[in-house]
């Protein structure tokens, strides 16, 4: 992976290795093995509570259903469903109902009233402050668990096809904005004649055409990634007007029509600053160009820095600027160093000033990354644990470890830089190494009588080959061969440390990682009260036919006092010639436990000291006889503790 000078008597108009193949082997490679190993982004808010809890038994139906998040959220109809089931709406289908209280987020939705008993599935869905999709869905019970056809889907939102598609997009647009930007800001401060050099030009538009290209997929595939997963709502014109109220697609349309601004300043660097020759003119355009362009990068990366991490959370006031300059850095850097790469394989021309003016601006911009970097990190992450113990953290440690292998680098080309020189023409290669056709002298054949068609083939041949061998003479420069292969390493590493930097912005922050499983773990449990049971009876017997009401107080752990009622089929207490109550743990394998209530009056029994040993889901079971031979058992299952 190592360019050197051609070796003498090769061919005159064979290429020298050039970077753009390996380029775009290590954007696939590394995009590749990141995609494959990923899958939908991780979610930047999480759900740390719900009323009911998942997996609660409740005694009668709720009125209501409550999520709590570790953040804010975008939410609209249809974001929280419950089901019944047989997977039909049980909830009112209005739009949630905001409860947030200071810094807690929570949203609501109201229920059907009579729901009867069953499991029923809470869906939800919903669009992080950071403008990444999050979704999920947990059971909760009405008296008793019992079967449900509900199905839902088998992906999370963002995943599938579409996520692949749109992360990728994602890549892309970053790999854009660095070419973008950093070429420009090579050619306008490093190498002003660098202007003029198709090589560059075409480096800086193929960025401003893969930022578009990647801005529009991401604008149109928008709906489908936070919503139903399927291409052909890409073009459904309600959900794009959706997607346009939001800050994420707020964001993308700004996107674009600072690129239209970009397009305007491509159009005069590369025409009227290029042909312009009047020093005092061009350097007044440089500055105009310096202003204008500066303007239109800051804001382009801050279309990033409003609508993802750094809009949320802490500080998110200075964090935003922080990180637009952050962006810049990395794009002038980066950028740069994809641009010193050309043109020192493309273009024989460049010189040793304009190689030490970009290491003054990379020594700049790393710079400016420590420190915009060191308060990312810390407002990120925000703990040793978090820096260790989440995926990213890990990934920042690995950032910061390809920066150092880079800065290692960087310290070679800096050496090879400082020994560069301009006019070096080494012995070993003479014009005799060019073939035959070098010595034709075209005027002379002109003026023997070749037709000027054929004159000018020759004067092309002429000044490919006078190009050929001058681009020799340089390659052969030993300085030059060095400083080409330590920026070719540097581009490499530069190429698996925009990747990383990327997968960065598409994961959730190890400190609010960490704060959404503190608010889990340490979330109260449900306030403990009395456990009503209601359940029908049918002894088949005459006047067998009847409900048993229980009570269970305080309905927790420990001593409990258990009343219970026995009303006839007419609604009016009925006494009965036998009652028993029993209690079992399942789970734990618990029981069942005994319990003898006492007649206290005409259908009212009552147990007091009921020993309650764990909290769990009970089965109370309930033995009603009306009769010497009509006797029924029913059971119920409820949550205590």
């Amino acid at each position: 992976m190592t360019a050197t000078a051609p070796r003498p008597g090769a061919s005159p108009i064979r290429r020298p290795f050039t970077a753009a193949a390996l380029a775009a082997a290590l954007v696939s490679l590394v995009f590749g093995l990141i995609l494959a190993g990923a899958g939908p982004a991780s979610a930047h808010a999480a759900l740390t509570g719900s009323d009911p809890q998942d997996g609660a038994v409740v005694a009668t139906a709720p009125k209501e259903v409550t999520l709590t998040f570790s953040e804010a959220i975008a939410v609209g109809d249809g974001s929280i469903r419950v089901l019944d089931p047989s997977s039909k709406r049980a909830d009112t289908g209005v739009e949630p109902k905001d409860l947030s209280d200071g810094s807690t987020v929570r949203y609501g939705v109201e229920l059907l009233p009579g729901l009867p008993d069953g499991t029923y599935t809470v869906a939800w869905q919903a669009i992080s402050a950071d403008s990444h999709p999050i979704s999920g869905a947990f059971t909760f019970s009405i008296g008793a668990p019992s079967e449900t056809t509900v199905a839902l889907p088998s992906e999370e939102v963002g995943g599938g096809p579409v996520g692949v598609v749109y992360g990728i997009a994602r890549y892309v647009a970053y790999a854009g904005f660095t070419l973008l930007v950093g070429g420009a800001a090579f050619v306008l401060g490093c190498w002003p004649r660098g202007a003029s050099v198709r090589p560059m030009q075409r480096l800086v538009v193929r960025g401003w055409v893969t930022l578009t290209a990647a801005t529009l997929v991401m604008l149109l595939l928008r709906n489908p990634y936070t919503g139903s997963g399927k291409f052909a709502d890409a073009f459904d014109l309600d959900g794009l007007q959706a997607v346009l109220d939001t800050k994420p697609g707020a964001a993308l349309v700004s996107r674009l029509l600072l690129l239209g601004a970009a397009a305007l300043f491509i159009a005069v660097l590369f025409g009227t600053y290029a042909r312009r020759e009047d020093a005092v003119e061009k350097k007044d355009l440089t500055f105009g160009l310096a202003v204008g362009g500066g303007v239109v990068a800051a804001g382009i990366a801050a279309t990033w820095a409003m609508s993802e991490h750094a809009s949320t959370g802490i500080q998110a006031g200075i964090a935003m600027p922080v990180d637009v300059l952050h962006l810049l850095a990395v794009a002038a850097w980066l950028g740069g160093l994809v641009s010193l790469l050309v043109a020192l394989y493309r273009t024989p021309d460049i010189g040793s000033e304009a190689v030490r003016r970009f290491s003054r601006v990379a020594f700049g911009s790393v710079l400016v990354l420590a420190a915009t970097g060191i308060y990312q990190s810390w407002r990120q992450v925000g703990s040793w644990s978090a820096l260790t113990g989440t995926r990213y953290g890990q990934l920042l440690i690995l950032k910061v470890v390809l920066i150092a292998v880079l800065l290692a680098v960087a310290w070679f080309s800096r050496r090879w830089t400082g020994r560069l020189t301009d006019t070096a023409a080494p012995a070993s290669v003479e014009p005799a190494s060019v073939e035959p056709e070098a010595a034709v002298e075209p005027d002379a054949e002109v003026a023997d009588g070749v037709d000027p068609e054929r004159a000018a083939q020759l004067a092309r041949q002429h000044a490919v080959l006078t190009a050929t061998k001058k681009k020799r003479i340089r390659d052969a420069d030993p300085e030059r061969s060095g400083l080409r292969r330590s920026v070719l390493a540097e581009a490499a590493i530069a190429v698996v440390l925009l990747a990383v930097t990327t997968v960065l912005t598409s994961t959730e922050p190890g400190r609010t990682e960490v704060e959404a499983k503190g608010a889990s773990s340490s979330a109260p449990a449900p306030a403990a009260g009395p456990v009503n049971l209601s359940m029908p009876f049918d002894t088949g017997g005459r006047n067998g036919k009847g409900t048993v009401r229980i009570d269970i107080d305080p309905g927790r752990t420990g001593s409990n006092e258990l009343h219970v009622w026995v009303d006839g089929s007419d609604g009016k207490p009925m006494d009965v010639p036998e009652l028993k109550v029993a209690l079992t743990l399942e789970a734990q394998e618990i029981g069942p436990l005994p319990v003898v209530p006492d007649r206290l009056a005409e259908g009212h029994w009552s147990a007091s000291g009921v020993q309650i040993p764990m909290a769990g889901e009970w089965k109370v079971d309930v033995t009603v006889r009306t009769s010497d031979i009509d006797q029924i058992t029913i059971d119920k299952n409820v949550k205590i503790g």
